[in-house]
């Protein structure tokens, strides 16, 4: 089994967890994430529990190892750090900090430090509060403070993710097909402006240079790729020869 980060990332510790469905949802978005290491004290419908499988669409088989405590004491007891997430005012002499501030502090001593998260009923009890060295709080409206169990370790895991410098995912980070070469774009510029000429865009013809120059700016910022260059000659080339008359190379086609 894949532990991603283990070791360079933070504990979630679900404090008297209720339901199996929120434990199998805060798995998930802990693996969505990179963070492996679940902790449940206590929870209520004991463990191992079918609707977390459920929930965590295999993150326990991808990563997310989930490890059962009797107590809160025993759940940190191999941290340094341990940070409370609460929205309640606890009349404690305890330093209070947002996300920001919480995950600068987390990440001196990512791999002893742990973020705690309090059951669906009634969260926190001050006794597990009194055994953290932090709060931290949501900026989330006074009125309707509640989160539910697996959004809270959400918000903070994606906190997590951005602070670690993780970018947009792979899938999204670039097209499959690769970049246009310039020589590639030129001759793509070169070719509709030719068929440009013979259509009588360019009059007069003191303003083509101009206008040419005109047409490459606009066309260069949408970053061509090479597919992209391809399938524009051949669009230019089927006008050029009339609707339904067109026969288009495969090289200039092809999509």
């Amino acid at each position: 089994m894949v532990q991603p980060h283990s070791m360079t990332s933070p504990a979630i510790i679900l404090h008297t967890p209720q339901l199996g469905e929120n434990i199998g949802a805060t798995a998930r978005v802990m693996r969505n994430f990179g963070l492996c290491d679940l902790r449940l004290v206590d929870p209520r419908d004991g463990w191992p529990n079918p609707a977390a499988d459920t929930m965590s669409a295999g993150a326990f088989e991808n990563g997310v190892f989930a490890t059962v405590h009797s107590s809160f004491e025993s759940a940190i007891a191999d941290r340094s750090f341990v940070v409370a997430t609460t929205a309640r005012p606890r009349g404690m002499q305890k330093p209070v900090s947002d996300l920001g501030d919480a995950l600068q502090r987390l990440r001196l001593a990512p791999s002893t430090s742990a973020v705690v998260f309090g059951g669906e009923r009634a969260g926190l009890p001050n006794e597990a509060v009194a055994l953290c060295d932090l709060i931290l709080t949501y900026p989330v409206d006074g009125e309707f403070p509640s989160l539910n169990l697996a959004q809270a370790v959400g918000v903070f895991a994606h906190g997590w993710a951005v602070a670690e410098g993780g970018g947009v995912p792979g899938a999204f980070s670039g097209a499959a097909d690769p970049p246009a070469t310039r020589d590639e774009v030129l001759r793509m510029f070169e070719h509709f402006e030719d068929e440009l000429a013979r259509a009588g865009f360019f009059f007069p013809g003191v303003k083509r240079p101009v206008m040419v120059q005109n047409l490459r700016n606009a066309m260069i910022r949408a970053q061509w790729t090479s597919q992209e260059v391809r399938t524009f000659r051949g669009a230019v080339k089927a006008l050029s020869h009339g609707r339904g008359k067109a026969r288009v190379t495969r090289d200039e086609s092809e999509v």
